[in-house]
């Protein structure tokens, strides 16, 4: 294929969501994959290291009679079975390793001696990779972003449910985006965020929409870090601030980062469900105690620490507003507003949810 071929092959197959087997060890997957990667591997971990240590020790023809040595016999019979099975199910799946060498050419060869023929991915993982870093400099100069900003509690993941096309940065990060949007499912590695953020914007890119709208974040989501060239981009789009009165955003709060955060607590460890919110809530106030000061912090985890104690004797929840809506007055607030006009991006509207949906849907249909 020519570079520009293999640029139009990379984008189809990743729009279509082609079914991909990735032979690499465990612990490289796990560094690092596709969402549409299933980890088969040729060597497990073990494996693969002895194997590299035999390649330095003595050169690359001992390292690969030591690989076929490993997986042999039954190993090798297990791991060609799970192959099968796979593309039994997923007839239009490729194959890769590292660099589309040794490895998935091993894989192939074996699986064509049992009659199943799987094509390799032209360059392997690295290419696909380098293929998505590439449009990560590409959608950052070429599509249109409008950032959707508002206080703490606004709501505004909802509304980017209801404003279509758009990129949930924090649901690809499982994290909130703030001191307090630690969630229990662990985070993304870096990769598999950079990998999940292209391959959405490139699917809402392919229509050529007026714009795509994204929410206001910072630079890191979490342990998440927004690519730099696309968190400038947003940095640099026009602004739609949705105006959510106060009440109703505790209210959002509570929900969301109180009574939810609760649920997927019990719900990994019914019995200590409790203590893992309350320790999680405590290590996220812990986190800004400097930008509070002492006795703004000693204050506030004083009101946390009784909600925390009346949610677990009454299974309630109402006792949190009172330092909700303390840490929102105090720090979260004041460091939004001094953000956003920092900033010195232009707010081209500004409304409730409903009114900013409706603008929306004006404004990307014209």
């Amino acid at each position: 294929m020519t570079e520009r071929a293999d640029m139009q092959f990379f984008q189809s197959l990743l729009l279509d969501a082609v079914p991909l087997i990735d032979t690499r060890s465990p612990g490289e997957f796990a560094r690092g994959a596709f969402p549409c990667a299933v980890n088969l591997p040729l060597m497990s971990d073990i494996e693969r290291a002895k194997v590299g240590t035999c390649y330095k020790q003595h050169g690359q023809e001992q390292a690969i009679a030591l690989g076929h040595e490993l997986v042999s016999g039954i190993v090798k019979a297990q791991r060609v079975h799970a192959w099968q099975s796979f593309i039994s199910t997923h007839p239009d799946a490729y194959l890769y390793c590292w660099r589309g060498g040794l490895r998935s050419q091993i894989v192939q060869q074996w699986l064509k001696e049992e009659g199943v023929d799987i094509p390799r991915l032209p360059g392997g993982y690295k290419a696909l990779r380098n293929f998505i870093l590439q449009q990560v400099e590409v959608l950052s100069s070429s599509q249109p972003f409008v950032v959707i900003a508002g206080y703490t509690g606004s709501g505004k993941t909802e509304l980017l449910a209801r404003c279509r096309p758009s990129i949930d940065l924090e649901g690809l990060a499982r994290h909130r985006g703030s001191a307090f949007g630690t969630r229990v499912a662990t985070q993304p590695s870096q990769i598999n965020f950079e990998n999940s953020l292209v391959i959405d914007l490139l699917c809402k890119a392919q229509y050529q929409p007026r714009a795509i709208m994204v929410e206001d974040e910072g630079g890191f989501i979490g342990s998440c870090n927004v690519p730099l060239s696309l968190h400038n981009a947003f940095q640099h789009s026009d602004v739609v601030l949705v105006d959510v009165p106060f009440e109703q955003r505790v209210d959002t709060i509570v929900k969301l980062y109180i009574e939810d955060l609760l649920n997927e607590c019990n719900a990994e460890d019914p019995e200590q469900g409790i203590k893992k919110f309350a320790s999680l809530l405590s290590n996220s106030l812990a986190r800004i105690r400097k930008r509070l000061g002492n006795e703004a912090y000693q204050q506030v985890e004083k009101t946390l620490k009784y909600a925390i104690g009346k949610t677990q004797e009454t299974g309630q929840f109402d006792a949190h507003r009172e330092w909700i809506a303390e840490l929102l007055t105090r720090y979260y607030d004041p460091m939004y507003d001094y953000q956003l006009e920092r900033s010195g991006r232009t707010v081209i509207f500004k409304g409730d949810k409903d009114a900013v949906c409706d603008w929306w849907h004006d404004y990307i249909n014209r």
